[in-house]
């Protein structure tokens, strides 16, 4: 009895990997599809009666994003929950988009919209940490950002409230980007 103790008090034996202090321990480094980090969002549950009972279905939203202003959504359905999520964690895999964010925050304000979903995201001083709910904060939390302000203004589903999050990310664009944009337009 003794011996199981110090065990579960951390001693003794340690199977677990160390990890550096970016969350990537050595084989995360070598093989760059593992860099991603995933987040499960909602898991719906869906019945269907049949003659026998009921069958049940269900289908996952996931995020998938690298932490450096990549992310991208999935949802996946399935009749098991782990084979939803797993299949909602590849299609958003195959989804990824890069989206401009400015150091910890967004550059600017921008408001989402997608169905009844409107997201508005403003900027926030460092140390404020990511002000949002739902949805919105899991997309935000794998884009990378870490300050910012976030407010849900139309429907709480979260399906639309992920999707206006990302609407409203594509809408952003750094100083150096509309400085570029600007020059070229008036090069023509």
């Amino acid at each position: 009895m003794s011996s199981d103790r110090g065990f579960f008090r951390g001693g003794g034996d340690f199977r677990g990997r160390r990890r550096s202090r970016d969350g990537l321990d050595n084989k995360d480094r070598e093989n760059p599809e593992n860099r991603f980090v995933d987040k499960v969002v909602r898991i719906n549950r869906c019945a269907k009666v049949v003659k026998g009972g009921r069958r049940f279905g269900f289908s996952a939203l996931a995020v998938v994003g690298d932490k450096a202003g990549r992310v991208g959504i999935g949802v996946g359905k399935a009749k098991e929950t782990p084979d939803a999520v797993r299949k909602a964690i590849d299609q958003a895999k195959k989804n990824i988009r890069s989206y401009s964010i400015s150091n910890s925050t967004v550059p600017h304000i921008a408001v989402g919209v997608a169905d009844g979903g409107r997201v508005l995201l403003r900027p926030a001083t460092p140390g404020t940490g990511i002000i949002a709910g739902g949805g919105v904060r899991a997309v935000l939390e794998v884009l990378g950002v870490t300050d910012i302000l976030a407010k849900s203004m139309g429907s709480n589903n979260p399906f639309a409230m992920v999707r206006a999050t990302l609407d409203a990310l594509s809408q952003l664009r750094t100083r150096e980007e509309v400085m570029a944009m600007r020059s070229a337009n008036n090069g023509n």
